[in-house]
């Protein structure tokens, strides 16, 4: 089966992207991201700064949603092109020589990136920068920083610990989860060159690098009651374990990321055979650590229902070579050919309805929805808010304050839902009996909050219709609310 050349690909899919990014709206967490670069800190409630740190300097030059989402694309694209060149060094017809001097090495390495190119999920997370993101692109860094350092000859530069502490500092600044990455480094280290590594000093140093750079993390949250690493120890404990969940959640997986990957692992043992027997693939398969361990750590946290999809992007991001290396060693078939076409249909639809708004095929409402009309509503919460001397907007859940937050900026957002959050940290609670503009959407409707637990009095002041294809997928609706009770119970 012949495939297109890396580059190609890349370009072309690079492309999709820029062009679906400059129609669709922001997610939630897309929106809730730009607001920490709308308010630079140490750290946040919820994640490490690394991803609002990096788009600062766009935030700043107020520059539109298009150019901002060109970093997720460059990262998208420096992760993709990182796991085909790690791809190229894996495999064992390049031991020894040149990294182009096999044509079956290139074969392997376009075959990874097939993996990543149809693997659903990823493109979301090639549009919009979630930490996800950077610590996809971070961990394909850290794999080839890993591998170089397996070598006995490089386990002595100090530049390359200083490089690897480098890496696992803005690891650790993207998010928590990359705890998992780091351990994955450590087994490889420890599985090559044994205790007697513990005695290198540049080890040491690596380690002491890492955690200079993730001190602001640790300033923040000394200076704010611990309040992050509280959070995601619940969030990561979830609620009652059972087996239901977790096998949702592998059914899911296999949706989001495609079968290629699982495919390709399947194919490790023909790549070990025609590997001659040579200890080279034997050694380097340790660094399938990256994959197995914060995977593995993930699926069990399922069973509490407190996994989600894209937290295991980076694991899949470090299984890619070794699919690649499988794909090209198991050869052509029609069920493989069948495989990617079942992909490319997956992603075709996936990118079409982020466009479409579901439309045609879905009905409402569907998730969809959820990525347009956030831009207009916004705007007309300005509009309404200065017409009828309101200072605020109020909503009744977290999750529907980052968009109209960004979008209605500097307008503050207060959240009426009872749980704290980063816009507590950001504008705090809706003071007594003060008044504010409430909007509800109907893809997350709630009641009008009215009586001894909300608001004196709401009037509907006007509505606003979402239509994509000629079909309404969403309404946004608006009220001037006034005497605000304190005791919020949103229903």
């Amino acid at each position: 089966m012949k495939l297109a050349t890396p580059k190609t690909l890349l370009a072309l899919v690079f492309l999709l992207h820029a062009v679906v990014g400059a129609v669709v709206g922001l997610s939630v967490d897309e929106a809730h991201y730009l607001l920490y670069a709308l308010h630079p800190a140490l750290s946040y409630f919820d994640h490490p700064p690394l991803v609002g740190w990096v788009q600062w300097p766009l935030v700043a030059l107020n520059a539109p949603i298009v150019v901002l989402r060109l970093i997720p694309g460059l990262l998208w694209l420096f992760t993709v092109w990182g796991v085909y060149r790690l791809t190229l060094a894996l495999h064992p017809l390049a031991h020894g020589q040149t990294i182009t001097a096999s044509d079956r090495a290139q074969q392997a390495g376009v075959w990874a990136m097939a993996a990543l190119l149809l693997a659903p999920l990823l493109h979301v997370l090639g549009i919009g920068l979630l930490p996800d993101t950077l610590l996809m692109a971070l961990t394909v860094a850290l794999m080839g920083q890993t591998l170089r350092l397996m070598d006995t000859s490089d386990v002595q530069r100090p530049a390359a610990w200083l490089l690897l502490g480098l890496l696992l500092g803005l690891a650790g600044l993207a998010k928590y989860t990359a705890i998992f990455t780091a351990a994955a480094v450590a087994v490889c280290l420890l599985w090559v060159h044994g205790w007697r590594l513990l005695r290198n000093p540049w080890l040491w140093a690596c380690a002491a690098l890492a955690l200079c750079m993730v001190l602001p993390v640790l300033v923040w949250n000394a200076q704010n009651g611990w309040i992050s690493f509280v959070y995601q120890a619940k969030h990561g404990s979830g609620s009652v374990w059972e087996l239901r969940h977790v096998l949702r959640f592998l059914l899911l997986q296999v949706l989001s990321y495609g079968a290629l990957l699982l495919w390709g692992l399947l194919g490790l043992s023909a790549w070990r055979t025609r590997a001659g027997g040579t200890s080279a693939p034997r050694r380097w398969a340790v660094l399938l650590a990256f994959f197995a361990i914060p995977f593995a750590i993930f699926t069990a946290m399922a069973g509490g229902g407190s996994s989600l999809p894209h937290w295991t992007a980076p694991a899949w991001v470090a299984l890619a070579p070794f699919a690649g290396l499988g794909l090209a060693a198991a050869g052509k078939g029609w069920l493989l050919r069948v495989v990617l076409l079942l992909q490319a249909l997956l992603c075709a639809l996936l990118l079409g309805w982020m466009v479409s708004a579901g439309q045609p095929l879905l009905k409402q409402p569907n998730p969809f929805a959820d990525l347009h009309g956030w831009d207009a509503a916004g705007q007309r919460a300005k509009a309404l808010s200065q017409q009828h001397g309101l200072s605020s907007v109020s909503v009744q859940n977290w999750t529907l304050a980052s968009r109209i937050a960004w979008y209605a900026r500097p307008l503050p957002v207060h959240v009426l839902q009872t749980r704290f959050d980063q816009f507590d940290l950001w504008v705090g609670d809706l003071q007594k009996e003060e008044q504010t503009l409430l909007l509800d959407w109907s893809g997350m409707a709630y009641d009008i909050p009215t009586g001894a637990r909300g608001f004196s009095a709401c009037r509907l002041l006007d509505t606003q219709d979402v239509v994509r294809m000629g079909v309404p997928v969403s309404q946004f609706r608006f009220f001037a609310c006034q005497g605000w009770s304190g005791l919020p119970k949103p229903r």
